[in-house]
């Protein structure tokens, strides 16, 4: 076949993937499915505007007909309602029927009418006093539901009435005196006398209100009127919304009150407590509130709620009133008044302690005077994209401060520890769950300063607390507190909060104990129970930083802390209990300086490792952050092997820039502290860490012979500072121990003192970072300036032992101090100058009493410990830190700070010298010169093996960890090639910069005591080198 042009016979092919008979089912599906949605929608429409219609329809009928019963209400007892008669209100009249039904409150003549009603009622009730006879008749339990339904209506009409027109009656609603024909209080007047207590229907009347949400319409009614209430004078009568306000309350706080519950939401604790200082508004209703079934009430109701984490409170009123600072500040307000009360409940102190504990937590913290400064420097160069903070009213602020003051906290401890019969039970565990919640939440927001001294010494917390936690640590077992009292989860540990109470209250009061009291004593805890203390403290620190380490970095932003405070408390607190016992440990050590009761190793965890000490140098790790928080877990030699090599690492970091010729010293030996002022004065801090080489000048003017390698420079060390910090120089004074501190009256001496103590802090630095030992005595009072720590009263026997016993008679004085004729002054008595300063502005006029007799010790122990030498003090630190960080000190206390400076006589320990002595020139260990140098170096006085080991090292002091650290190693090196006569005869000699002897071999140990007592003696320089 051949094609015959006709293309229809051809084969078609869709390219559309589909046919199109497919499609156009599709397409009518669709628009069927359409059509049947837009039927639908037309329905409901219609049935919709069939509602609308029907409802407009029947609320224009009930408009009418309202308009149709009012007219005839008022053609029947007239406008002003002249033609009511008492039988009006009997239950047989439609009277009460007729207004309920077209009554609008903010119908002008309606509410004319209802204040017309209630005049009657009131006048009715006067003149006959039977309120019950006017609205029941003979006989009430006959018509018992139609009487409570009118007056239940009409109470509430009433008060509804004043809510929607609160604007029309400025300065009457919550006026005391306010005059009773004015229209607002016939109506409160009407109420009140509608919800009598005494009246049959009260019960009902009480709960049909509270059900209508009463006090939400009463809430905003005071809040409308709060700034006319602020100003009106309290004349002791009650405004009628303060007298209803306190039946309602009473009512529903009755034990006997069969009233079903209302809507927490809605209730009196919600809705009116949450006014700001609704107490000011009205005082008397707090009298009513603070009676002790009552406030029982409301607080358990509120602990219930707040159990349920339930948001009951209604909105802020602005951001510096939130609800839950002013509910705060009126139930503390209200609170001091029912702990005051005899017979408090132990239950309701528990509710009291739960309510105040979670609506502390929302709180912002609340800073002391001092804090706000202090932080206020801080935050000048802060980020300014940090959270927004909410910042309370003042006043608000003070109202809740003044409520929770330590007054308040002294009333709750004692209600909830005067219910414990055996600590470990389950009632003290609830008490202790409450107390330490409070407590904790307290210290985080509130000042301290306030409540620290009443909780350590005129409440029990602290011997409660400690014997619940020694139990516990005895048993191996720590019970769970209450998951709703403490805010923790419930797998929390047990000690987490009673440690982060117990550690600062007991802090605080190690702080004004004396020495007598805390050894002699042992008070308030024994020493037995202060090293079972110490372990508890020991283990949980090492959980808490080293096997369970979650708690937040320490160098966090304030805003951030508080902010992981509340969304995580569990990790919050961790934090705090690692910084509270830290402390706590750190202060028990200083007191087992003073005076060992507990061997330091006490101190000391048991992990700590090779590991550990290889992190703790590394910035960053959990083993730093140890050594920075809780330096007294390692060991001390473990931690002077740290600071040494952080002193190797910055001399590595700064050695390629030492230059010679600028260091280079040149020393007159009659002269030595003036040169070396002039000359040390003169270098950077980069040249004060290089090299610094030394040439002495003798007496006579010569240069002395040696090159200084070290050795030198180590006695020139050694000597300045035995001049620069004698005595009789002035710049230090001695206490009756002999030891150290800066002269208060320097600047009477020398004019230029206080560069001089700049000069001297860098000379400590200095001769501390090249590992000098030198033998200069502290002060500890001293020594805790360089760690910039504060210095308290049982700091004061080291300075002034007799002052001190002084103060200790006037602590413990029985009799009317008043009557001893002191005032807060403090004479100064420099070189014969006395000097008088006030201890506070005034205080020449203000006689120390019984009653402030502890904060005059300690301003007479801080005048002498840390303000008479604050300014040598600070110089000091200054030249000091030039050198020497913060953070380096910081890992000693002040004991341990004292032998990093001179190091300990332990440390002249002959056997260990000889262990780690080299030898040289023919001379071994077992050679019989050697046996015989060993014996006479034993035998020398202790003054004399310091004086040799100068001789051979230049310094009278060895290394802080034993010789075994002495750079280079002690060398004995043979000296005269032959032992003829001319050749014993010499001296023995040394080179100071390597720690070599060089000892000929004498032939008797009394030949080789002479020599060498005469070379070490000699004080000949380094002529004999």
């Amino acid at each position: 076949m051949f094609f015959s042009g006709d293309p229809t016979s051809r084969k078609r092919v869709a390219l559309g993937g589909r046919s199109s008979k497919e499609r156009d089912t599709q397409k009518l599906m669709e628009q069927t499915r359409m059509e049947r949605d837009r039927r639908l929608w037309q329905r409901k429409q219609n049935a919709s505007a069939i509602k609308i219609q029907k409802c407009f329809r029947g609320r224009k009928a009930a408009k009418a007909e309202r308009a149709k019963v009012r007219e005839q209400f008022l053609s029947r007892y007239g406008s002003y309602c002249q033609n009511a008669e008492r039988c009006c209100f009997c239950p047989d009249s439609d009277y009460f029927r007729q207004l309920f039904f077209f009554f609008n409150a903010r119908n002008a003549g309606d509410f004319t009418i209802l204040v017309e009603t209630c005049r009657g009622i009131l006048n009715l009730v006067r003149d006959n006093d039977n309120i019950v006879s006017l609205f029941a008749g003979v006989d009430y339990s006959a018509v018992l539901a139609l009487v409570d339904h009118r007056v239940k209506n009409l109470a509430y009409i009433c008060i509804l009435s004043l809510y929607q027109n609160r604007s029309h009656f400025r300065q009457q609603l919550l006026v005391p005196d306010a005059d009773s024909v004015m229209q607002a209080t016939v109506l409160l007047e009407a109420v009140a006398a509608l919800i009598d207590p005494k009246l049959p229907w009260a019960c009902k009347a009480v709960s049909y209100l509270c059900q209508k949400n009463v006090f939400a319409l009463f809430r905003e009614i005071v809040l409308a009127e709060r700034e006319n209430a602020k100003t009106s004078s309290s004349t002791g009568n009650l405004s009628g919304v303060e007298h209803i306000t306190g039946i309602l309350i009473s009512h529903s706080g009755q034990n006997s009150c069969s009233c079903p519950n209302v809507d927490p939401k809605f209730c009196f604790s919600s809705q009116m407590l949450t006014v700001p200082f609704l107490w000011k508004i009205f005082p008397s209703l707090k009298g009513v509130f603070s009676t002790q079934g009552l406030s029982q009430h409301y607080i358990h109701q509120m602990s219930l709620c707040l159990q349920n984490h339930t948001n009951l409170l209604p909105s802020d009123i602005s951001a510096e009133y939130p609800g839950y600072a002013c509910l705060l500040g009126n139930i503390l307000e209200a609170a001091g008044v029912t702990l005051s009360q005899p017979a408090c409940p132990f239950e309701m102190a528990v509710d009291l302690a739960a309510v105040s504990t979670f609506l502390l937590e929302a709180l912002p913290p609340i800073k002391s005077s001092s804090q706000k400064a202090k932080e206020a420097m801080i935050e000048e160069d802060a980020d300014s994209a940090d959270d927004i903070q909410i910042v309370l009213d003042k006043d608000l602020e003070r109202q809740i401060i003044t409520g929770i003051d330590s007054r308040f906290l002294l009333q709750l401890i004692n209600v909830l520890f005067g219910g414990i019969s055996a600590v470990g039970d389950d009632r003290s565990v609830v008490a202790i769950g409450a107390a330490c919640a409070l407590l904790h939440v307290t210290f985080n927001t509130l000042p301290l300063e306030r409540v620290m001294t009443v909780l350590a010494y005129r409440t029990e917390l602290v011997r409660v607390l400690w014997e619940f936690m020694k139990n516990c640590h005895d048993n191996k077992r720590w019970s769970s507190l209450p998951e709703h009292l403490s805010l923790l989860p419930g797998d929390s540990p047990g000690w987490l909060l009673p440690l982060a109470v117990f550690c600062p209250v007991y802090k605080h009061m190690l702080m004004i104990v004396d020495n007598e009291e805390f050894y002699e004593q042992e008070r308030p805890l024994s020493l037995r129970d202060i090293r079972s203390l110490i372990v508890i403290l020991r283990q949980a620190l090492w959980q808490l930083l080293w096997l369970n380490p979650t708690a937040p970095n320490a160098s966090a932003k304030t805003t951030s802390r508080e902010n992981t405070s509340k969304q995580n408390p569990n990790e919050s607190i961790k934090h705090r209990v690692s910084i509270v016992a830290s402390e706590l440990l750190s202060q028990l050590q200083d007191w087992n300086n003073r005076r060992e009761f507990t061997p330091p190793s006490d101190f000391h965890a048991d992990g700590v490792d090779d590991f550990f000490i290889s992190q703790a140098v590394v910035d960053g790790t959990k083993a730093n952050e140890i050594m920075k928080l809780a330096p007294f877990l390692i060991p001390f030699t473990s931690r002077v092997k740290i600071f040494n090599s952080q002193l190797v690492a910055v001399k590595q970091r700064h050695g390629p820039h030492g230059v010679f010729a600028r260091n280079r010293f040149t020393i007159r030996r009659d002269r030595i502290l003036e040169d070396a002022y002039n000359q040390m004065s003169a270098l950077s801090e980069e040249d004060l860490r290089g090299l610094i080489r030394v040439t002495f000048v003798n007496e006579l003017g010569v240069e002395e012979a040696g090159i200084d390698g070290g050795g030198i420079f180590k006695d020139f060390m050694e000597n300045i500072t035995r001049a620069a910090f004698d005595v009789q120089y002035g710049l230090f004074k001695e206490t009756v121990d002999h030891l150290l501190y800066p002269n208060p009256g320097s600047g009477l001496i020398h004019e230029q003192h206080l560069q001089f103590f700049h000069f001297l802090g860098c000379l400590l630095a200095k001769a501390m970072f090249e590992g000098v030992l030198v033998d200069i005595p502290f002060a500890t009072f001293f020594l805790s300036k360089l760690k910039q720590k504060f210095n308290y009263l049982n700091d004061l026997p080291s300075l002034d032992p007799e002052l001190y016993r002084h103060l200790i008679f006037l602590k413990h004085y029985q009799g009317d101090i008043a009557g001893l004729e002191l005032y807060f002054v403090i004479v100064n008595n420099e070189y014969g100058e006395q000097t008088e300063e006030e201890l506070l502005p005034g205080g020449r006029n203000l006689r120390v009493t019984n009653e402030n007799v502890i904060t005059f010790i300690h301003l007479v122990s801080n005048h002498r410990l840390n303000f008479q030498i604050r300014q040598q003090s600070s110089h000091f630190l200054r030249g000091f830190q030039q050198l020497i960080q913060k953070d380096w000190i910081d890992m000693f206390n002040e004991h341990e700070l004292q032998l990093l400076i001179s190091g300990s006589l332990e440390s002249l320990d002959v056997d260990d010298l000889r262990i780690h002595t080299n030898y040289a020139g023919g001379y071994h260990k077992e050679h019989y010169v050697i046996d015989m140098f060993w014996d006479v170096i034993k035998g020398f006085s202790l003054e004399n093996q310091k004086k040799f080991l100068k001789f051979v090292t230049g310094c009278s002091r060895g290394p802080l960890l034993g010789f075994k650290y002495l750079e280079p190693l002690f060398c004995i090196q043979r000296a005269a090639g032959n032992a003829s006569d001319e050749a014993l005869d010499r001296l023995p000699t040394s080179a100071t910069c390597m720690n070599l002897l060089k000892l000929p071999p004498y032939r008797s140990k009394e030949q080789m005591e002479a020599k060498l007592l005469y070379a070490i003696n000699a004080e000949a320089g380094f002529d004999l080198s």
